[in-house]
């Protein structure tokens, strides 16, 4: 049994003693202490072996939505905790953080900040933005991991392991560990911190002029949120934000962020406006999962403008230094567009909902409109389909479902050693660099950034680095999607076995709007809460497009794209991990 400085481990009784045991490493070379007396069996608890002893926070009591995650965390094969060795070099960092670095350019004098939402503790990236002449310079500043995260580190390797950050309600699994991820790397409000700077020149057209790069000592005057900065720019009162500076930077950021979503919609890009879903924790001792929906602010989409822009730039950099220079390895993000059958679908899918509801007039047609002048105007005349809290009447409900039919013809992105356009982003070249201290390929970017500006010598081994950073890359994006999925089925599992455990006429209906169709299985999205949930049966997913379904009470209900329907409670699945709903009314 291996000693670790720091463990995740689950309270267990062996041989009448209860201890804490690893959770997270092979069971017989798992580490484990004594647990300490409060903690019930079941339940997950973080160790730290200090020189003053062990300490023990109990991090998920048995029983609770929190363990629950903790368990599908497991299952995924992570650990909450890191090795000892990356553990070591992270203090090592601490007692000497590099921030004093003569080589920094020194931007502390410039009102920076970060822009987040709440809750937000890994901060990657701050901004400031200023008037210039007829347009705008943007300093779009992202924490600079790549410095601090070498090949052939331990830290390295564990990132590369890991690939990415997971994240799922309240609980976060970090690629590098907590007092860098968090700490000395992440640009905290009031401390000076090191950052790439991408220097970049807007005009007053949307598009970047010019970029420059340089590695800066920076200081962030305040860590601020999306609702916080909209309130600043809708005139609101409350935002706290008294810096003149700061305030300047921000309407600058809007004027700016305005002229780059013109420019977008000037070239027909698809402006899906997403209802963000979240679940989080509630503060109750169990733990119970809670799911927010809302719309994200005007200012989100300003600061992920800047975002996007400084990724497609850094890849124009890397392109032109794979160009000129052979040992630099870049890798970007590509993204293919629909393909036409894909399209044609899509088409007859709106025809046939739009015939149903009787609304011709919201059929898209796509040789007189692009989807995104289709989508917008189905967004203005449907204002409640983007709702947050309430979905309105039936054509509000059918807008949502068009909306969610346009966003399932794309295909999946992924990382390539080869550059191609990213179709969703309107890129001829597209990379990332935005979360480095979160994703294991922005730190392979940045490394190889640095080289092609020719600021440090390049690495012969790169390219079979280079290929393994890619096969982390898109495995972490396939694991938080399982992740993902498994978190949003456990918030079922809880919602659904309350309703199951009660007599079947009392078990409540839950109404929600379809949303799509496949073989046997009808897609449902709930209005509270706002999740989505399948319905099993013969009738759907074939040639009609409005099935009709009987209910228990003898009442035929239409089940076509937009519909809205009551569903309820059947019964639970074992075998198929799943629950079995009926449409009820």
């Amino acid at each position: 049994m291996a000693s670790r400085l720091h463990f995740v481990g689950q309270v267990l009784e062996v041989g009448g003693e209860r201890i804490v045991r690893d959770a997270f490493t092979p069971s017989d070379r798992a580490d484990a202490v004594v647990a300490a007396t409060e903690f019930a069996l079941g339940s997950f608890v973080e160790v730290w072996r200090e020189p003053g002893g062990v300490r023990q926070v109990c991090v998920a009591a048995a029983g609770s939505a929190r363990a629950a995650l903790y368990a599908l965390v497991r299952e995924q094969g992570l650990d909450p905790a890191h090795p000892d060795a990356v553990e070591r070099e992270a203090l090592a960092i601490l007692a000497d953080p590099g921030i004093d670095d003569a080589t920094l350019v020194d931007r502390t004098e410039l009102p920076f900040v970060t822009v987040d939402g709440p809750g937000t503790r890994d901060l990657d990236q701050a901004l400031y933005v200023a008037p210039d002449g007829d347009g705008w310079i943007a300093h779009y500043a992202i924490a600079d991991a790549a410095w601090y995260v070498r090949p052939g580190s331990a830290l390295f390797d564990e990132a590369l392991a890991r690939g990415a950050s997971y994240y799922l309600p309240g609980l976060s699994i970090p690629m590098l560990p907590r007092n860098l991820s968090e700490g000395v790397i992440s640009i905290n409000a009031g401390v000076d911190r090191r950052a790439l700077s991408f220097v970049m020149r807007i005009g007053p057209d949307g598009e970047c002029r010019g970029t420059t790069f340089e590695r800066v000592r920076l200081r962030s005057r305040a860590k601020l949120e999306f609702g916080q900065v909209q309130a600043l720019l809708d005139g609101a009162d409350g935002h706290g934000i008294d810096d003149q500076g700061v305030q300047a930077s921000l309407f600058a950021l809007r004027d700016a962020g305005e002229a780059r979503l013109r420019a977008a919609a000037e070239r027909d890009l698809v402006r899906h406006r997403h209802e963000e879903i979240r679940v989080k924790l509630d503060d109750g001792p169990d733990y119970e999962f809670v799911v927010i929906s809302e719309l994200r602010d005007e200012v989100e989409r300003y600061g992920e403008q800047l975002s996007l822009l400084c990724n497609i730039e850094g890849a124009h950099l890397l392109r032109e230094g794979a160009r000129d220079r052979d040992l630099v390895q870049p890798v970007y993000r590509v993204h293919a567009p629909p393909e036409p059958e894909r399209m044609a679908e899509l088409v007859a899918t709106i025809d046939a909902a739009c015939a149903f509801h009787g609304v011709p007039q919201w059929r898209w047609q796509p040789e007189h409109e692009p989807l995104s002048a289709y989508l917008e105007r189905l967004a203005n005349e449907a204002p409640g389909a983007g709702a947050a809290k309430s979905i309105g009447d039936g054509r509000d409900r059918l807008a949502r479902a068009l909306l969610r039919q346009a966003v399932l013809v794309n295909v999946r992105s992924s990382f390539s050693a080869e550059p191609a356009p990213h179709f969703g982003i309107g890129a001829d070249v597209y990379a990332r660099f935005s979360a480095p201290m979160r994703e294991v390929v922005g730190v392979f970017v940045h490394k190889e950034a640095w080289e092609a500006l020719r600021k440090a010598p390049p690495s012969r081994d790169d390219e079979a680095l280079r290929a393994r950073v890619i096969e982390a890359a898109n495995a972490a994006k396939d694991r938080q999607r399982s992740l993902t999925h498994g978190a949003n089925l456990l918030v079922l599992d809880r919602m659904f076995a309350r309703d199951a455990a009660l007599p079947p006429e009392q078990r409540p209906p839950r109404r929600g709007t379809v949303m799509g169709a496949a073989p046997r299985k009808l897609y449902v999205r709930l209005d509270e809460p706002a999740v989505d949930v399948k319905i099993y049966g013969d009738a759907f997913g074939s040639d009609d497009p409005a099935p009709v379904v009987t209910t228990t009470e003898g009442r035929e209900v239409a089940c076509a794209l937009g519909c809205a329907i009551d569903v309820r409670v059947r019964a639970h699945d074992p075998r198929g991990h799943r629950w079995l709903l009926e449409i009820v009314g």
